[in-house]
């Protein structure tokens, strides 16, 4: 079974912003994808996912690495940005894949997120998430952990059809 791949909405900040929000999405696609390129002004590299403009009800672990050790995490699915204190004019790039975000069942999430620069460090975070709701996601927010997201950052939101 092959998928189908439509772009329902993109977004390339022009300005700092405290957050950035998916809002009216269509309930005619099966599953959500959301690619985004991300840059924050301050020293945090995280940023949250909120569904229909709520942070309750979310759950998840992870397994990040940075070349040298491995750690999991038990919390809310995030993906990573670059801050003020990696390269310039770099972005930390993440993909969200949100099966069956119309169904009366809970919403499973994955994250793939790699944070990385032109020097020493970088961060690769796989994640798993659950959002125990039977609302169907209708919007989808983005919340850094601190400060703002930066001009330059972007967010492409897919329907995915199974064909």
């Amino acid at each position: 079974m092959a998928n189908t791949y439509k772009l329902i909405e993109a977004k390339t900040l022009s300005s700092s912003q405290s957050s950035v929000e998916f809002t009216s999405i269509p309930q005619t696609y099966n599953d959500l994808l959301v690619k985004v390129s991300l840059r924050g002004d301050s020293t945090y590299d995280l940023f949250w996912i909120r569904f229909n403009g709520v942070s309750t009800n979310l759950s998840g672990k992870s397994l990040q690495g940075d070349g040298s050790s491995v750690a999991s995490f038990s919390e809310a699915p995030y993906g990573r940005s670059l801050t003020s204190s990696y390269t310039a004019n770099a972005f930390g790039l993440t993909d969200i894949y949100i099966a069956n975000y119309t169904s009366s069942n809970y919403k499973s999430i994955s994250i793939d997120s790699v944070a990385e620069q032109n020097s020493a460090g970088a961060y690769q975070t796989l994640g798993l998430g659950l959002w125990s709701s039977a609302s169907a996601i209708t919007s989808i927010q983005f919340v850094p952990n601190g400060g703002n997201l930066v001009s330059g950052s972007t967010f492409y939101l897919y329907g995915i059809k199974n064909s």
